[in-house]
C-alpha cells in the first residue's frame, strides 16, 4: 500500500473502543478521535423527546423542602403544602400501581394542613371569630343552656343556619360530618339524611312526612285548626332520591339550601393514612397498632364491612387480652344504646363495629379510627373519618386505613387525587340539585 492507502488503513485495524468509553457528556463537544455514531443534532432531539414523554406521564419532580401535604414511602412522589395541581391535570398517585403484587406494603399519609377544624374557623370578611350565638338573635334561655355546655361561638354550619331557621325557612342543610348541626332540635329534623333515604327506612320515613303537612316556606295556619311543619334535613353527604322522596309531600324548589365550604372535602385537620396490605397481614398491624398506642391515647374506633367480621375480630381481639366492646346491626336497639353508652363513658377506650356507628352518634372523646374493612363507598369513608376531629374534640385524631381488595384501590385513587388538588370528593353534587 502507498502511503496515503496506509493512514486510510490504519484507523480500520486499531482495536474497538467499548461504547460509551471516552465519550463526552450529552451537549459537549466531542473528543479528538471520538467515534460520533449518532449526530449530535439528532441526539439533542432525541432527549427533549424523552423528558417531554416523561412530563406527559406525570412523572414526580423531586421534592423540594418544606412541610408536606402528602408523605410517600417515596419520597419522589410526596407533595409539599405549596404545590398545586390544575384542575384538568392528572397528577403523580402513590396508588397509581396499588394493583401489582409488588406494591403490598407501599403507604401515603395525609398531613394535617391546619391545626383547628373547619367549623370553627370564620370567614376571611369577619373580623376575629364571627358572630356570638347572642348577635345571631338566641333566645335568652337557650344563650344561658349553650354557656353551661361552655359552648362560646357558633361553628360555620350555625352561622348559616339559624338566621334561615330563625325566618320560619324549610331548608335542606349539609356540612361536613362534625360541625355542629344537630346540637339541640325542637323542630323536625330529618338528620343523617342519607341514610334515612335508604331503601329499608324509605317506607316508614314516607308514612312519618305524610302525617306531618310540611310548609316549603314559613310555618302557620294552612286551615282550621292546622299548622304546617317547619322541616330541617340535615347531612354529611345527601342521597340521589332525596328531593323525589321531599316532593311527594311538599315543595321542595322553595326550600333554602345551605352548605358549607368544606362540604364534601377530606377533613384537613385529621391525619389520614392508606396501607396496602395482604389480607393475611391486616390483623398482625391491627394488633401491633393497638398495643403500640399508649393508654391516654384516646378512644378507638375499628370499622368492620360486616357483622361477621365485628364478632369475629372480636374473638381475636379477646385472645389477646384487649378489652373491646363490639357493635353491629344484628344486635337489639336497647342492647346497642348501652353498649354505644359504656363507650362514651369511656369504661372501654377500643369499639369494633359496623358503619351503624359512623353517622349520627356522638364520638367526640375518639381519637383514632382503624378501617380494618376499606369503605364500600367515598360517602361511607368520610362518615368514618368525621367520627376524629369533631367539634369539641380535644385532638384532631388520625384515621387509618388497611386498603386490601383491588376495588379499594380504586377508591384510595380517587381520595389521593382529591387531596393533591385539594377538591371535594367526585360523585356527591346531589345537593347541587335539590
Amino acid at each position: 500500500l502507498g502511503r496515503a492507502g496506509r493512514a486510510l488503513a490504519l484507523p480500520l485495524l486499531l482495536p474497538r473502543r467499548p461504547a460509551g468509553s471516552g465519550t463526552a457528556a450529552a451537549g459537549s463537544p466531542q473528543p479528538p478521535g471520538a467515534v460520533v455514531r449518532i449526530p449530535w443534532a439528532l441526539r439533542q432531539r432525541l432527549q427533549r423527546g424523552a423528558q417531554r414523554r416523561r412530563r406527559g406521564q406525570g412523572e414526580a419532580a423531586p421534592p423540594r423542602p418544606g412541610k408536606l401535604l402528602l408523605r410517600s414511602r417515596r419520597p419522589e412522589l410526596s407533595q409539599p403544602r405549596w404545590q398545586t395541581v390544575g384542575r384538568w391535570e392528572q397528577p403523580p398517585l402513590v396508588s397509581a400501581g396499588w394493583k401489582h403484587r409488588k406494591a403490598y406494603g407501599d403507604y401515603f399519609q395525609l398531613e394535617p394542613s391546619q391545626e383547628a377544624a373547619p367549623a370553627l374557623q370564620a370567614p376571611p370578611a369577619e373580623a376575629g371569630h364571627g358572630p356570638t350565638f347572642a348577635e345571631l338573635g338566641l333566645q335568652p334561655a337557650l344563650l344561658a343552656g349553650l354557656e353551661r355546655l361552655s359552648i362560646g361561638r357558633p361553628t360555620a354550619v350555625q352561622r348559616l343556619a339559624i338566621p334561615a331557621l330563625r325566618r320560619g325557612r324549610s331548608a335542606l342543610c349539609a356540612a361536613e360530618t362534625g360541625s355542629g348541626k344537630t346540637l339541640a332540635l325542637r323542630w323536625m329534623v330529618l338528620d343523617e339524611a342519607d341514610t334515612l333515604m335508604d331503601e329499608s327506612f324509605t317506607e316508614l320515613l314516607e308514612e312519618i312526612l305524610a302525617h306531618a303537612p310540611l310548609a316549603a316556606g314559613a310555618p302557620g295556619p294552612a286551615g282550621p285548626d292546622e299548622d304546617r311543619t317547619q322541616v330541617v334535613v340535615v347531612g354529611a353527604t345527601f342521597p340521589a332520591g332525596l328531593s323525589e322522596t321531599l316532593a311527594k309531600f311538599t315543595d321542595v324548589g322553595r326550600f333554602v339550601t345551605l352548605s358549607t365550604q368544606s362540604l364534601h372535602r377530606l377533613p384537613p385537620h385529621v391525619q389520614q393514612k392508606f396501607v396496602r396490605l395482604k389480607g393475611q397481614d391486616k390483623l398482625p398491624e391491627l394488633l401491633l397498632l393497638l398495643k403500640e398506642r399508649p393508654s391516654s391515647g384516646g378512644a378507638v374506633l375499628i370499622f368492620c364491612n360486616s357483622a361477621s367480621t365485628v364478632n369475629w375480630l372480636g374473638y381475636i381481639l379477646d385472645d389477646h387480652k384487649i378489652k373491646h366492646l363490639r357493635l353491629q346491626g344484628q344486635m337489639s336497639a336497647a342492647a346497642r344504646a348501652g353498649i354505644f353508652a359504656s363507650f362514651q363513658k369511656g369504661e372501654v377506650s377500643v369499639l369494633v363495629c359496623t358503619d351503624l356507628a359512623s353517622r349520627g352518634l356522638d364520638t367526640s372523646s375518639v381519637q383514632l379510627v382503624v378501617n380494618y374493612d376499606f369503605p364500600d363507598t367515598l360517602q361511607d369513608y368520610l362518615h368514618r373519618a368525621g367520627r376524629v376531629g369533631r367539634v369539641g374534640s380535644k385532638a384532631p385524631g388520625a384515621v387509618v386505613s388497611f386498603v386490601t381488595h383491588r376495588w379499594d384501590v380504586d377508591l384510595v385513587r380517587k381520595i389521593e387525587t382529591a387531596a393533591r388538588k385539594r377538591t371535594g370528593l367526585p360523585g356527591m353534587d346531589s345537593l347541587s340539585q335539590p
